[in-house]
């Protein structure tokens, strides 16, 4: 379909929050990404459902994981199709939104999502580990960004201006740091910045930007957090379940949320919270070059009066 998004009406118990929109989510075969593909479908959208099939770590590669998510979803009703490309090549990216496009003639949600681990201690951390998790992390956002804001660019241009929303995945560690995760952490720090650049320039096209930084029992996660993310007992809620975040994600990307962009959120459990990043503190101003000396005493008072910052994840 080539002219509009297909009607998904019945495909799910939501409200039609996203009826029409076209989503894209990246890693979508499991965990968080899988809980927001199948969340935009009952409330309305049409789903492109990308993944690898890769292991935690990377390894291996399916095209079963994203092909069971888009039958899941049509079988509820929906409409999805599977996208089996390497978001974090520009081919791949680039197939990614032609997907949307040649299959429902529009693009509205950009979801990233897509990533993997390969955690090590800083001096046991090897030049493979860490370009893997930058590559499939932060490459992997900046290029499907890259491309869908093209064709956001393209479309306001021609009089066609989008309500386009995109959503990035950090993390607590990229908020904090997380010890034993030096790859990740930055990575995810460096998605925040990636954010709030696409925010400012994608504004004038119709496009808003913005984060979340999700805790949720996933592969990626089990292992690490094992004792504090086990699943519940029948009846009891599940707070580290991945689909009590995808009410959020949704909500960003429908049109209800109007005007929000350039923001990043933090949601676990049933609770959501606004994070705050760097601001100035306490300063002080000399009006001339300091010496080492009086820089130091003068950066210790500052201290003093500056609040004290939050541990990073595993720090003793």
């Amino acid at each position: 379909m080539t002219s509009a998004a297909r009607s998904t009406s019945g495909s799910g118990s939501g409200s039609g929050l996203c009826e029409g929109r076209v989503v894209l989510v990246t890693g979508a075969g499991r965990g968080l990404g899988r809980a927001h593909a199948l969340a935009y479908a009952a409330e309305g959208a049409c789903v492109v459902v990308n993944d690898l099939g890769v292991g935690p770590d990377g390894s291996g590669g399916s095209g079963g994981p994203a092909q069971e998510v888009v039958e899941e979803i049509r079988a509820a009703g929906g409409d999805a199709v599977a996208h089996g490309g390497d978001i974090a090549t520009s081919e791949g990216a680039a197939s990614l939104v032609r997907t949307a496009l040649d299959t429902y003639g529009r693009l509205d949600v950009l979801v990233n999502n897509a990533g993997f681990l390969r955690d090590r201690m800083l001096v046991n951390l090897d030049e493979d580990a860490w370009d893997a998790v930058m590559r499939v992390h932060l490459k992997g956002h900046f290029l499907p960004l890259k491309h869908a804001g093209a064709h956001w660019r393209a479309e306001a241009k021609a009089g066609r201006a989008p309500h386009a929303s995109v959503i990035n995945t950090s993390s607590g560690a990229g908020l904090l740091g997380s010890v034993g995760q030096g790859n990740y952490s930055a990575a995810k720090a460096g998605i925040l910045g990636l954010t709030f650049v696409a925010a400012a320039e994608l504004g004038a096209y119709g496009v808003r930007v913005n984060a979340i930084a999700p805790a949720a029992r996933t592969r990626m996660t089990e292992q690490t957090f094992a004792d504090t993310m086990a699943a519940p007992e029948d009846g009891a809620f599940d707070t580290m379940a991945p689909e009590n975040v995808s009410p959020l994600v949704v909500w960003l990307g429908s049109t209800a949320s109007g005007g929000v962009t350039g923001r990043v959120f933090e949601a676990e459990a049933g609770r959501i919270t606004v994070m705050e990043g760097w601001r100035p503190g306490p300063t002080a101003d000399k009006g001339a070059r300091w010496t080492p000396s009086e820089a130091g005493e003068a950066a210790l008072k500052l201290l003093a009066d500056a609040e004290v910052p939050q541990r990073v994840y595993g720090a003793r």
